[in-house]
């Protein structure tokens, strides 16, 4: 069954082509969320040789080339792919069509970069397939309640100013969900936890933007063509700061998921009846509270 078409991706590559020019002034977010997966690579201690980092802008390939890793970078937007040729062999396709051979990496890192994917378990099948076997898919992915506020803020101020609701800020996955689309693409192994990045605004300016510099800007296919009504993002801005603070919290909610390619020799969970010890006797307890001896 084909996936709904949710995103416009010729206007998310125009994004992020406008991006390659814009994406230096949120160069400290893109470097933090690097900096987390990097940290996540340095707890294994299986060595890597390849690796493709997925849309990571610039900002994750030089930390994995520090590694030691044999790094292709691949970008959907051509003048963002052309500008990073110079930090390692870059590729221009669209995330939903991946050009490479099945086994062709030992890690595949894709860092806030999928969300605009329209057919995510698609995607994660063909990130499963180009892994070598045991290789691991590494990634990052903004999740809810991401840019809730906003979305609320700019609902309740178009409902104040015109007569009805437009779509203007992208749906996010929830870190349940990412877990399941693991599973569903036949991964091992699956792990997925949450970190949160705090960012703080003083405006609402701000925030559009950091967006539109990093080119995660309105692409929902279902987006108003129209300009918007002149008094909804004053009166936005009114409803973000109605607690009377200087500014307003809109934190990054991220989902870190890591993933196995399978592989004969990873850990196998044992089938019905192949246990050793029952799960009454591994909770019995001694009268110290310790397990028995």
């Amino acid at each position: 069954m084909q996936a709904p078409v949710i995103f416009d991706r010729m206007a998310v590559k125009r994004h992020r082509a406008r991006a390659a020019h814009t994406q230096h002034n949120v160069a400290p977010i893109l470097t933090a969320t690097a900096d987390l997966l990097i940290d996540r690579l340095s707890d294994i201690t299986r060595p890597f040789k390849t690796a493709l980092d997925l849309g990571g802008r610039g900002f994750m390939a030089p930390k994995l080339h520090e590694r030691g890793l044999h790094v292709i970078q691949c970008e959907s937007a051509f003048p963002l792919a052309q500008t990073l040729q110079t930090t390692a062999p870059t590729v221009c396709a669209d995330e939903e069509y991946l050009p490479f051979a099945p086994n062709s990496f030992d890690l595949v890192v894709a860092n806030l970069s999928l969300h605009w994917v329209n057919d995510l378990p698609g995607t994660f099948a063909q990130i499963r397939t180009i892994l070598k076997p045991d290789g691991l898919f590494l990634a990052s992915m903004p999740i809810l309640p991401t840019l809730r506020p906003l979305k609320q803020a700019l609902e309740m101020a178009e409902l104040a100013v015109s007569d009805g609701l437009s779509a203007r800020v992208s749906p996010l996955p929830t870190n349940t969900s990412c877990a399941h689309l693991l599973q569903r693409a036949g991964f091992a192994l699956p792990v997925v936890d949450t970190e949160i990045l705090s960012l703080r605004y003083q405006s609402l300016n701000g925030l559009l933007q950091d967006l539109r510099a990093a080119g995660e800007t309105n692409a929902l296919t279902q987006r108003s063509k129209s300009p918007p009504p002149r008094m909804l993002f004053p009166a936005a801005a009114a409803e973000l700061a109605q607690n009377g603070e200087s500014g307003f919290e809109m934190p990054l909610h991220m989902s870190i998921l890591t993933a196995w390619r399978p592989a004969p020799t990873q850990p196998q969970p044992l089938k019905p009846g192949e246990f050793t010890q029952s799960l009454a006797r591994a909770l019995e307890t001694n009268s110290q509270g310790l397990p028995p001896g």
